[in-house]
This record gives C-alpha cells, sequence and structure tokens, in this order.
C-alpha cells in the first residue's frame, strides 16, 4: 500500500517550485491562483528570495505547502492509499486526499501561519531539539520543571524528540537532558513554541477558520498528528486539526500504525527529504521514495 506523506516547516529552500512553475502549465495557473489569494506575490519569494525571506512563518507556511500540493496534483499516478502530514504537512494531505479544496487549504496555511508568528510575539519561546534519550525520560524531565511551561512537542523517531516551552524552560531542560545522558540537546531557530500550550492564542484564532470552511469525504484516510490513526471522519478530522497547534505531532506512532495497517511505500510529496530520513529510521523495512 502507497503513503503519501508531506513535509512540515523547515523543508524550504531558496528556488523551490521553480522548474514545476516552468515545465507544467497547471502548475503554473495553481502558482498564479495562489499569489492573487494571498495578495503578494509568493512564487518571487519562493524561486529567487534568500534563505532569510523564506525562513518568516508567514512565508514558510503557505511556500511549503504550495510546493506540496502542486507536485500532488500535478503528479501522473497520484493514488495514495493513505496521507498523513508532519505538522503544517498535515494541511497538505488534506488536500491531496481532497478533504480540503486547494484555495481553502492555502487560506487557512496562511491563517495559521499569521496567527503562529502573533502568539510568537506575545510570549517568547522556542524548541529545542533531544537526541539520544528514550520518549519516556523526556517526558518525564520536561514534567519536572516547575514555574515553566516545557512540553514534548515532536515525536520525529525512536531517539530523537523536540521539546516546545518558554525560552527559560527551554534552558533549564536542555541542561538537565544532558545530565541524563542526552547526546546533543540542541535550540533550534524557530520562532516559538510550536505544539505546546503557549500556541493557544493561535489555536483559538484558527479554530474559528477551521470551523467556517468545507470539509469534503476524503478519498483515503488521513493519519493526523493529535490521534496516529487513520480517520475518514470529517468533523474528527477538524476536531484533530483545531487541537493540532498546542498538542504534539505524533509522528513516529503515525508511521508505526500506517506501518500496521498495511503501508510499505512511503513517498515524499514536498521540498527536501527529512521525512523519508525518519520514516526509515521508525521502520527499516520501508520503502522510501520522493515525488
Amino acid at each position: 500500500m502507497k503513503a503519501y506523506v508531506f513535509p512540515g516547516q523547515g523543508a524550504q529552500f531558496s528556488g523551490m517550485g521553480k522548474d514545476l512553475y516552468e515545465s507544467n502549465p497547471i502548475a503554473k495557473e495553481l502558482f498564479e491562483k495562489a499569489n492573487e489569494i494571498l495578495g503578494f506575490s509568493i512564487t518571487d519569494i519562493m524561486f529567487e528570495g534568500s534563505d532569510e525571506d523564506l525562513k518568516q512563518t508567514k512565508v514558510t507556511q503557505p511556500a511549503i505547502f504550495l510546493h506540496s500540493v502542486i507536485l500532488a496534483k500535478t503528479s501522473e499516478n497520484f493514488k495514495p492509499d493513505m496521507v498523513a502530514g508532519h505538522s503544517l504537512g498535515e494541511f497538505s494531505a488534506l488536500v491531496a486526499n481532497g478533504t480540503l479544496a486547494f484555495e481553502d487549504g492555502l487560506r487557512l496555511v496562511y491563517q495559521r501561519a499569521l496567527a503562529m508568528q502573533e502568539a510568537c510575539e506575545i510570549n517568547p519561546s522556542g524548541m529545542a531539539a533531544i537526541l539520544g534519550l528514550e520518549d519516556a525520560k523526556v517526558e518525564e524531565i520536561c514534567a519536572s520543571i516547575d514555574g515553566e511551561i516545557v512540553v514534548a512537542a515532536n515525536y520525529n523517531c525512536p531517539g530523537q524528540l523536540v521539546i516546545s516551552g518558554s525560552n527559560k524552560g527551554i534552558e533549564i531542560a536542555c541542561d538537565k537532558m544532558k545530565e541524563a545522558g542526552a547526546k546533543r540537546a540542541l535550540p533550534l531557530p524557530v520562532g516559538g513554541a510550536f505544539h505546546s500550550p503557549l500556541m493557544e492564542p493561535a489555536r483559538e484564532k484558527l479554530q474559528a477558520a477551521i470551523e467556517n470552511t468545507t470539509f469534503n469525504e476524503p478519498s483515503c484516510p488521513v493519519y493526523q498528528n493529535v490521534s496516529t490513526t487513520g480517520i475518514s471522519d470529517v468533523a474528527e478530522i477538524k476536531k484533530n486539526l483545531i487541537a493540532q497547534l498546542t498538542a504534539p505531532v505524533k509522528w513516529t506512532q503515525s508511521v508505526q500504525q500506517m506501518v500496521a495497517d498495511g503501508a510499505t511505500e512511503f513517498i515524499e510529496c514536498g521540498p527536501g527529504k527529512v521525512l523519508q530520513g525518519l520514516v526509515k529510521k521508525i521502520h527499516k523495512e520501508a520503502e522510501v521514495s520522493s515525488i
């Protein structure tokens, strides 16, 4: 069975999508439609912008979404048996399996990006990658830090977990993780504490936007970050998508569940190859490739 997986923030690069735009008339039309919807030329930033330009959350998120979704829409044999996306990638997955229309998906992603940017400005905060510790140990250390918010945010693959929280909380946690034997405890260059309670202001804004958007019956199940199981029920998909901003991304568990449900081939759809690497670490026998 084929599982298509869609990357999240961090996979962007300057020049992304340019070949697609120049070689495929359908892709060109979708990119131009995106410029119109967003009210600025995101294609200029994607094709010619600096890494710094692309790093702004309000650009990064729609850029990765567009690259992923347009790749899927212009791919000849795109017939997924299941889909999943890492954080932002979940929105790409929901357009790819027909739950969301392209235009609605883009609007939601842009609103999500702006709401997250704003939440970051309200609460200066961050994230850090923890390598070489058991998940349970990371969770225990996070729970032991008093007076600061620190939580496990991204379960990327065994031995690689990202924590999220206040700047002070992250600093204390990194020291404690190293003491506990972590190979690395590395603050990440992100704007704020994504997938933590500090994203609550963004979650509230996004909830209103999601509730006002039409969701359709999907063509195949989506394995969501919050639930990790294959879901086709529209009401449940909405509920999980709303919860996603303040809840952890359970990528390891999602991939394990997809394998248990029969996935043998994982195809990454979007910029970069990060998810192929993570899938291989989670399930060595998986066949991985990209569009």
